[in-house]
């Protein structure tokens, strides 16, 4: 276990407190992991004073994201912790679960369920998974979908998988693919993008465009389907940008059905009626070597019945 101490210990103020990572520790993002030892501290509390640079990890500043180490020693500045729980909490969730062993879990996600609590949502699926496994030691997520974006979810029980599984996004070892509906008729059978992204904050949250400035992005895309005025296509991610399917799509002039932040919205409004109430974007697999043993694993999550019966119905089956 983590050691932990509280300087001066007499009661009073808060004080500044040191954490040191413990072996079974290590691997977790830092906001996660302040957030599970904070208890009854707001998580934009916890954003705040890590973007301030109040939080330090052996004395160096750190980002959200930065996953701590073993060994690391951890600086936690004065904050106040509720004297009783007063957050909620993290719902049961009934979540499909796609894939287990001692190494991995894989869940169906659905649209609109958020991966992890922060930018006002209080929980998420890794939130509500620790809280429904109090006995689990390590559950990391390997990588993270859209709130509204429904599908394979991969996350890790230990820290050697969840390390190698990085390396692998890292080296494109991964086959990920989503299918969307889009708008408009998609001209090619198969076509790949190469635009580079690049990511700014907003006071409505992320906002992702093309830049020649930005990180490289690339994406594959195949045609599946041609309607009269949509199309279904599959997405294969070359890269792991944020909102890269979406806003390459958006790019290219075909923006994803429903997608309330870079698609069409006077479009949206019609698509509503017609029954399609979510964006038309799921994570349909996920291939690769297992990060144990090599065997190789695919993981796939169907369309769910919503996406299907708007497919039928608007976009059919002749390309």
């Amino acid at each position: 276990m983590s050691k932990e101490s509280l300087a001066p210990s007499h009661r009073g103020p808060p004080q500044v407190r040191w954490i040191d990572v413990a072996e079974e520790e290590a691997g977790q993002r830092i906001d996660n992991y302040l957030a599970a030892r904070l208890k009854g501290v707001p998580k934009s509390l916890i954003y705040r004073i890590l973007r301030s640079g109040e939080v330090r990890v052996n004395s160096r500043r750190v980002a959200p994201s930065d996953r701590v180490a073993a060994g690391d020693r951890i600086r936690i500045p004065p904050v106040r912790v509720a004297e009783r729980e007063e957050r909620t909490p993290a719902p049961r969730l009934n979540l499909a679960a796609l894939f287990e062993d001692e190494a991995l879990l894989a869940i169906d996600k659905p649209a609109g369920l958020a991966v992890h609590g922060g930018s006002g949502v209080a929980h998420g699926v890794i939130e509500s998974l620790r809280a429904m496994r109090p006995e689990a030691r390590f559950l990391e997520l390997v990588h993270r979908l859209d709130r509204e974006t429904s599908g394979v979810l991969l996350l890790a029980k230990k820290r050697a998988a969840l390390t190698e599984l990085h390396r692998m996004l890292r080296d494109r070892e991964m086959d990920k693919r989503y299918v969307a509906a889009v708008a408009g008729r998609l001209r090619n059978e198969r076509q790949r993008v190469r635009l580079a992204l690049a990511q700014r904050r907003t006071a409505a949250g992320k906002h992702v465009s093309v830049s020649e400035d930005g990180q490289q992005a690339e994406t594959m895309l195949r045609r599946l389907a041609r309607g009269e005025r949509f199309s279904l296509l599959e997405a294969e991610l070359l890269t792991g940008r944020t909102h890269q399917i979406r806003v390459h799509l958006a790019h290219l002039g075909h923006p994803v059905l429903g997608d309330e932040k870079y698609g069409d919205f006077a479009l949206n409004r019609e698509l509503r009626k017609l029954g399609l109430k979510r964006m038309f974007l799921h994570a349909a697999r996920l291939a690769f070597a297992h990060p144990l043993s090599g065997a190789a694993i695919e993981i796939a999550a169907p369309l769910p019945p919503e996406l299907a019966s708007f497919a039928a119905a608007h976009i059919g089956s002749a390309a």
